[in-house]
């Protein structure tokens, strides 16, 4: 009997021990995996006890399996795990929105008062993230092909998380090893670059580190990254890690620390474990003590279903299922803007019955989690990237999802038009209150001509309130006739150069030099201003 008892021990230690090491869950009461971990020891033991209480007889032909008894050990384990599968749908039943409805709405807090034209700066074209995440991989594996000396012992990893990186908006993704050979005769040296891609202009660098990263995820043994997070942190919940950038160009891990409601609900970030995969140190932050360089402490998923549990349940869990009186939910998508060394995510916000326009977006700080909800009634994104494609229709570009701007304070989305290569071959601007109003131009004149060809397309449609009002002494004034049409073109007394069309005023044949004239145009970055009103 003891040798049998002993025999159980050794088994259940050599498999929990062997289970732990490669799923590596985390020992918390909270986390599902824990549970499995649980359960599956239980089950191997029912499975152990259960043959421990076999006995064959080789007098016959076949051997012969005969019960002696049931042991109540078995009896315990199924026992065991029947209660603990019971008790989680039970304990996560009481913890469900059908009776905290409230507390699921509030999981996340949101700012309503939100003003887009206060709170959203004018579009800076010199710093806007133009490329998406596919055209910043193509960039990146691009960069990679042309590293004869990494190509064949490295693969590009898919991260490509982006940052405000020293004001600079970048996409930064490391290295990793080409399989378990690679990593084993490379290891000692450990993998010694990332690749940045520039959102705005699309430059791609190689960056090569003076010592090599060691614990990665493709890394084995005590090396592999989370292997190394769960050993230092035995009862920590992770979230998915993030590679980013410290503003000297360090490279570090950002690893979200998790809490659950019951068990598995309600996920909270409660802070960040930054790693330093050189060395292989770490330390824990709470949120309200992140570094300001940390760009992605929470999770873009997690935020949209914390949004969604807070435009569902406002009213109570019956009216986000009868009534729906107020239910509202995210459009399906999202993207990120770059404003104060910070990266906000923003989605539209719709009637849960999916039309096609939004009620307004949040936007949620990605290092904070702080999150805003601007009231601006206008066209869902879909539509939007719809519209601006059926512009080109013969042409059979796709849009990418869009960039939300304020442009001459107006919520306006930026969309890429992309050939089948994924090459970005026009721009499209498009009214957020109205999609039907959108243009798009060449890519090759450049996000500046474009904003211009979009502002100056409906010359009745000027909003005073934007414009910038200037007097000017004329230096230069020269007309010149395109496409039909008389253009003035006037250079001022400081050599700053405007353009304006004669169907703005009766008045423009007749200024001549060191006229004072005022003028209204929109401010903007381009060389040229586009005059609107000549008061």
């Amino acid at each position: 009997m003891k040798k049998r008892i002993l025999f159980i021990t050794l088994i259940e230690f050599i498999v929990a021990t062997v289970y732990y090491y490669v799923a590596l869950p985390p020992i918390n009461i909270s986390s599902p995996e824990f549970w499995k971990f649980i359960i599956l020891l239980l089950a191997i033991l029912t499975v152990l006890i259960t043959f421990a209480n076999f006995s064959f007889d080789f007098k016959t032909i076949f051997a012969q399996r005969r019960i002696k008894n049931y042991s109540k050990g078995m009896i315990f384990c199924i026992g065991s795990i029947l209660l603990i599968i019971a008790g989680m749908g039970i304990i996560n039943f009481i913890v469900s929105p059908l009776f905290n409805a409230k507390s699921y709405s509030n999981r996340i807090k949101i700012d309503e008062t939100g003003d887009f034209t206060k709170d959203i700066e004018q579009v800076n074209f010199n710093s806007l993230p133009l490329l998406d995440r596919d055209s910043s991989e193509k960039l990146g594996d691009r960069v990679m092909g042309q590293m004869k000396d990494l190509v064949s012992q490295f693969d590009v990893s898919d991260e490509y998380t982006q940052i405000n990186y020293n004001n600079d908006i970048l996409r930064v993704t490391p290295l990793e090893y080409a399989g378990g050979i690679k990593w084993f005769t490379n290891r000692k040296d450990g993998i010694k670059a990332y690749i940045t891609v520039n959102s705005v202009d699309g430059e791609a660098k190689l960056i090569r580190l003076d010592k090599g990263m060691k614990y990665m995820p493709s890394a084995h043994f005590n090396e592999k990254l989370i292997r190394k997070l769960r050993f230092s942190y035995p009862t920590v919940i992770f979230g998915d890690a993030n590679f980013e950038i410290d503003n000297d160009g360090k490279p570090f891990w950002i690893i979200p620390t998790i809490k659950y409601t019951g068990v598995g609900l309600k996920t909270k970030i409660t802070g960040v474990i930054i790693f330093d995969p050189i060395t292989g140190n770490s330390k824990k932050y709470s949120i309200d003590k992140i570094p300001t360089w940390v760009d992605n402490a929470f999770d873009a998923d997690l935020i949209i279903e914390q949004v969604d549990n807070w435009g569902t349940y406002k009213k109570g869990f019956f009216n986000s299922i009868f009534g729906q009186k107020e239910v509202v939910n995210t459009t399906e998508g999202y993207n990120y803007l770059a404003m104060n060394d910070d990266i906000y995510m923003y989605t539209g916000i719709t009637s849960v019955l999916a039309d096609e326009s939004n009620l307004g977006f949040i936007l949620t700080n990605m290092r904070t989690g702080s999150t805003v909800f601007y009231s601006v009634p206008g066209a869902e994104e879909y539509s939007a990237m719809s519209s601006a494609e059926g512009q080109v229709q013969q042409m059979k570009y796709t849009s990418t999802f869009p960039l939300l701007i304020n442009l001459n304070n107006k919520p306006t989305y930026l969309v890429s038009l992309k050939d089948a290569a994924g090459l970005v071959k026009m721009y499209g601007f498009v009214d957020v209150a109205d999609y039907q109003k959108v243009v798009v131009t060449d890519a090759s004149k450049g996000i500046e001509v474009a904003a211009s060809n979009y502002l100056n397309n409906n010359q009745s449609e000027v909003n005073e309130d934007t414009l910038t009002k200037k007097e000017i002494i004329v230096k230069e004034i020269n007309s010149v006739v395109i496409s039909g049409n008389t253009h003035y073109f006037i250079i001022d007394e400081n050599n700053n150069k405007y353009k304006a069309s004669i169907n703005i005023s009766d008045k423009l044949p007749f200024i001549k030099k060191e006229s004072n004239i005022t003028i209204g145009y929109y401010e903007s970055n381009i060389e040229i201003k586009e005059i609107k009103k000549l008061y």
